[in-house]
């Protein structure tokens, strides 16, 4: 799960974060190969070799979440529910509403995309994870 794979990712700006996001995923891929993480997430080769070369492909959180799974003892559907749900609890720990979050990312989202994306109803890429983990990480208590 994304929201437990870096320390303190409070003290982390979104690119960083998103950066070591990737590089868990290349680390998985490096574990195991290319097909192999290929065979069990469902994700194409040609992406995972794309990773892996630090091309940094968009990816939707649920497909890093399958990446991820293949070295978790996690399936990644409870993996993604269980990183929207850090999210939502975070949100309520710093007391932000997805307007005053979508303020806190500079309008790189909308409320509605915010509300949408986080509760499940619209695809979340990995790098739009990245973004709201940190800010709502730099609000927390």
């Amino acid at each position: 799960m994304f929201h437990d794979v870096v320390p303190n990712p409070d003290e982390l700006g979104p690119d960083e974060l998103y950066e070591r996001y990737e590089a868990e995923l290349v680390a998985v891929i490096e574990a195991h190969g290319v097909e192999t993480v290929a065979d069990e997430s469902g994700i194409d080769a040609a992406t995972l070799r794309a990773l892996r070369e630090e091309e940094s492909p968009d990816l939707d959180h649920e497909d890093a979440a399958a990446i991820l799974a293949v070295d978790a003892d996690i399936d990644p559907d409870t993996a993604v529910q269980l990183d929207r749900d850090a999210l939502l609890m975070g949100m309520t720990n710093a007391v932000l509403d997805v307007e005053a979050l979508a303020a806190e990312t500079g309008g790189a989202l909308e409320g509605r995309e915010i509300q949408s994306k986080v509760e499940g109803r619209f695809p979340m890429t990995l790098r739009e994870f990245a973004l709201l983990h940190a800010t709502i990480q730099a609000r927390s208590p």
